[in-house]
């Protein structure tokens, strides 16, 4: 046993005392001890706690220390006989650092929707690497019509996003002190940089003004980065983020997974992106079956975001060009004349559908087994997730990555992202829709111009090599908008995609 402290006299040493003092001496001893013996007693006893506290953190520390060396099968308060050593999660192996000259900091601000943020994050990592600069965890879009206040933290998982690349880019969750104090004064550039650029333009318009002033901000990031004509080291590493950095937060992994599960425990399910959400009629003038009312409700909100420049819009005339998303009753008769089960399950990816039960009627009547998060899960599953679209988007990610079948009703972002993604992992069936000649024929059998069979017969002819099978990107010069998206086919990282060609 170690002594913590000095013990007190024995009764025999102060027998021994008090017979040398004498009785006369005795008396004044004791009052002298009465005296004193309140304030000993309590400097003593500080004495002695601050002694034992003082060699429990020592010994804490040593534990620490030596525990997994020499306590092993130590019966001691630093062993957990009931936890076995190989139920412990392996260590983390890192890859190793990138070692290069920092040239400065990027700091960005992505704009729009999970999927264009998702998009965006992919590009900035990839010019903060071709930049040699320090990238600062990107900032997401509160401001937009979902007003969403999550943080990156809050749907992506951050620590990984920051280990899985350091071997890439160096990624910091905030600006170092010095850095800080520049960008509190104002001292720095913020610029939206021009769309579809290759990388020769941050290497000669970003890059300067980085080196000039230490730190850049980036805002409106979204389609940044040219799809064509980039090294293929920039094009493999925009996969490497956006299949392997952007993992989501445990949190929404597992409840993805949890959905993925009650739908697999009854059979096979198809995913349909149904892009009929207010803010998306709203944007793109789209009015096909609203009344009056619903017509003026989405007017007014698409001239109060002053961001969203085409106010005049004329609706007909870009629902027959093929810009409009299919309403709840076309997709019905989409979904039917391609031979979908009417049995089969499906899962409504999407937000509130503008119109409610009454839109969706139709679509509700001929597919019955018509599910949503909010029906497979309970309220409780989901209430640290409202009034969260992107977060609530990550979960629709997550079970569209699953599905047998994906299906969007329009080719927005989260469409373009989840069928590059689908390929990625193993040319997963996803239906493109050619909204432009499905309208078409949709009007044609509304007429009575074409018979069921005729219209349906069409319709699987048009689809037939749209199913998100392996294909070469499509390359139009000068027309960046009008080219394949990278992320919907990103056929330089799909190494399946490259021995079949190589096959032919």
């Amino acid at each position: 046993m170690l002594k913590m402290c000095k013990p007190e006299k024995s009764v025999k040493e102060w027998e021994v005392k008090v017979k040398l003092l004498g009785d006369g001496k005795v008396e004044n001893l004791k009052s002298s001890m009465v005296s004193r013996s309140p304030m000993k007693l309590w400097v003593l006893r500080a004495f002695t706690t601050a002694l034992l506290w003082t060699c429990v953190i020592q010994l804490m520390a040593l534990g620490e220390f030596w525990g997994p060396r020499l306590l092993k099968g130590w019966p001691s308060c630093f062993n957990h006989p009931d936890v076995e050593i190989s139920s412990l999660p392996a260590k983390l192996v890192l890859p190793p650092k990138r070692v290069y000259k920092n040239n400065g900091y990027l700091m960005v601000s992505c704009n729009g929707g999970l999927n264009q943020m998702r998009a965006a994050i992919c590009d900035m990592v990839s010019i903060a690497r071709y930049l040699n600069v320090t990238l600062i965890v990107p900032e997401l879009d509160k401001t937009s019509f979902w007003n969403d206040p999550s943080e990156f933290q809050d749907i992506f998982d951050v620590d990984h996003f920051i280990t899985s690349l350091r071997n890439e880019v160096r990624v910091l969750k905030e600006l170092p002190p010095r850095i800080k104090r520049r960008v509190e004064l104002g001292m720095f550039p913020s610029l939206a940089p021009i769309s579809w650029s290759n990388i020769s333009y941050y290497l000669h318009q970003i890059l300067p003004l980085v080196q000039k002033y230490k730190v850049v901000h980036l805002n409106k990031t979204d389609s940044r980065l040219a799809n064509n004509g980039l090294p293929l080291q920039i094009q493999k590493l925009r996969c490497r983020v956006n299949f392997n950095a952007l993992r989501f937060t445990s949190q929404i992994e597992e409840l993805g997974r949890r959905v993925v599960r009650i739908l697999r425990e009854k059979g096979p399910f198809l995913v349909l992106h149904l892009r009929y959400e207010m803010d998306m009629l709203a944007f793109s003038g789209c009015t096909q079956g609203c009344n009056i009312q619903e017509v003026e409700e989405l007017t007014r909100m698409r001239y109060a975001y002053p961001w969203w420049k085409e106010k005049v819009i004329n609706s007909n005339m870009k629902r027959k060009e093929g810009l409009c998303p299919l309403t709840p009753e076309e997709i019905a008769l989409v979904l039917s004349a391609l031979g979908i089960d009417h049995n089969v399950q499906i899962y409504i990816a999407s937000g509130e559908i503008y119109g409610g039960e009454h839109r969706m009627k139709t679509l509700a009547t001929t597919f019955p087994n018509l599910v949503r998060k909010e029906t497979l899960l309970g309220p409780s599953d989901l209430k640290f997730f409202q009034n969260h679209s992107s977060q609530m988007a990550a979960l629709d990610y997550l079970v569209a990555l699953e599905g047998d079948i994906f299906i969007p009703t329009y080719d927005g972002n989260m469409a373009k992202v989840v069928e590059g993604h689908r390929r990625f992992l193993g040319f997963k069936k996803t239906i493109s829709l050619d909204r432009k000649v499905v309208v078409g024929l949709i009007d044609e059998y509304s007429k009575g111009s074409l018979s069921w069979d005729e219209f349906s017969a069409t319709v699987k002819e048009v689809h037939a090599d749209r199913m998100g099978s392996p294909t070469i990107r499509e390359v139009i010069a000068d027309k960046p908008k009008e080219e394949d998206y990278f992320y919907a086919n990103p056929h330089e990282c799909l190494q399946l995609l490259d021995e079949s060609l190589s096959s032919i």
